[in-house]
C-alpha cells in the first residue's frame, strides 16, 4: 500500500520519468471478459527520436493475476514471455516484486525508423480489474546514431481487489446498526 501511495504521489507531483526515447504506453484500457477475467490492453508508441530493431523489447512489471496464454500482440513480429523477475534493460532500476509476473514483448521484425508511430495494442488477461501504477521499461535504439537506448516510466497494472481489514469490518458491523437505530429514533421523534 505504501508503495502504491508513493508511486501515485510521484506521478501527481510531476517527478515521474518523462521518457524522451524508447517505447511508451500511451493508454491502458480494461475490458471485462467471460469467466470473470479482464482483458488489459496497452497501446504502445515508438517516439520520433527512436528506432525499433530486432531484439528490442518492453516489460510491464508486476501484472497481478496474469492468466497464461492470453497474451496478444498486433503482429507476428513480436514474441511474448513472462517471468517473475525482469527482463530489465541495462541502466534502469525499476522496483520488481519477484512473486508477481512481468509481461515482456520482444520485437523480431525488420527495423522501424519512420518517426513517431503507433505499434498497436498489446494485451493480456488478468483475474483482477482493480488497478495501480507499476513500472514499464523499454530497450530500443536512438534514431540519430543507432545506439542502444533504454527508458523507464509508469503504467497501470492489475492488482488484487483490496479486502477490508478485520478491524474495519468490525467497526462497520457495529456502526451500521447504530446508524439505523439513530435514524429510527429520529423518524419516530424520539431524538
Amino acid at each position: 500500500m505504501k508503495r502504491s501511495f508513493f508511486l501515485a504521489l510521484l506521478m501527481i507531483a510531476g517527478f515521474s520519468t518523462t521518457a524522451q526515447a524508447g517505447l511508451l504506453p500511451t493508454s491502458v484500457t480494461i475490458y471485462p471478459e467471460a469467466g470473470g477475467q479482464f482483458r488489459w490492453q496497452y497501446a504502445i508508441v515508438l517516439p520520433t527520436d527512436s528506432q525499433l530493431k530486432s531484439g528490442d523489447f518492453f516489460t510491464i512489471y508486476d501484472f497481478a493475476g496474469y492468466i497464461p496464454s492470453t497474451d496478444v500482440a498486433p503482429s507476428s513480429d513480436w514474441v511474448f514471455t513472462t517471468q517473475n523477475v525482469g527482463p530489465t534493460p541495462a541502466s534502469v532500476l525499476p522496483s520488481d516484486n519477484a512473486s508477481v509476473p512481468n509481461l515482456s514483448w520482444t520485437y523480431v521484425g525488420p527495423t522501424i525508423n519512420v518517426g513517431q508511430t503507433g505499434l498497436g495494442n498489446f494485451m493480456a488477461n488478468s483475474n483482477f480489474e482493480d488497478k495501480n501504477f507499476s513500472f514499464f521499461t523499454a530497450s530500443t535504439h536512438r534514431a540519430s546514431d543507432g545506439k542502444k537506448d533504454t527508458n523507464v516510466t509508469y503504467t497501470e497494472v492489475p492488482v488484487p481487489t483490496q479486502v477490508p481489514e478485520p478491524a474495519t469490518l468490525a467497526l462497520a458491523a457495529l456502526g451500521l446498526p447504530l446508524l439505523g437505530l439513530a435514524r429510527l429514533r429520529r423518524k419516530n421523534g424520539l431524538v
